[in-house]
């Protein structure tokens, strides 16, 4: 059986490499991930990672496809993938000293089209953020790219307070979620 990621994450290959599974190709979906009108985060972020797995399922018939999506979300306000250093310095201006939330959606679809879907939802609290330690953090790049404007297994970890839930899961890809489905789908047997 065939394990197709679709994601460009080398974070996420590098997660699964912790519950020893090395995917046999890595095929990333390109998708608009502009959330809908009035969209919530946890429903937006089951509904990326499910149109990044059918995507690459069509290009993969019989194999299984693995997809994810993480959103960093405050309330019900989903924060983007910054791009720019005003963007990610906006996102942890609002994450300062607050409450925000990690969801991490996966899809599994297997050789017969069937998809399974899982949903980590995690709390993370920033430190309260000074002018200085949110320059330091801008100035070191880790931001580029990542939902909220931070990365947890870099920097950003000595800015964090407290986590609830899976620490996998808000760096992209929730383990404990995602060999439950690989077993389900008989790709792993223990």
């Amino acid at each position: 059986m065939r394990l197709i990621l679709a994601s460009a994450s080398p974070r996420r290959r590098d997660l699964l490499g912790q519950i020893g599974v090395v995917p046999d190709a890595v095929d990333p979906a390109d998708i608009d991930e502009t959330p809908r009108k009035a969209e919530r985060p946890a429903a937006y972020a089951a509904r990326v990672a499910a149109a990044k797995g059918n995507l690459v399922a069509a290009r993969h018939p019989g194999a299984l496809i693995l997809s994810g999506d993480t959103v960093v979300a405050v309330g019900r306000r989903i924060l983007p993938k910054t791009e720019s250093a005003q963007e990610a310095r906006a996102c942890l201006t609002l994450l300062s000293g607050r409450r925000h939330r990690v969801l991490s959606a996966i899809t599994l679809i297997d050789g017969d089209g069937r998809a399974r879907h899982r949903l980590s939802d995690n709390v993370v609290i920033f430190k309260r953020l000074d002018q200085a330690e949110i320059d330091a953090y801008i100035a070191s790049d880790e931001w580029r790219g990542k939902a909220g404007g931070y990365a947890i297994q870099g920097r950003a970890a000595g800015l964090i307070r407290t986590i609830q839930g899976s620490h996998s899961a808000i760096m992209g890809l929730p383990l404990y979620e995602t060999r439950t489905l690989l077993k389900a789908a008989g790709y792993l047997s223990d």
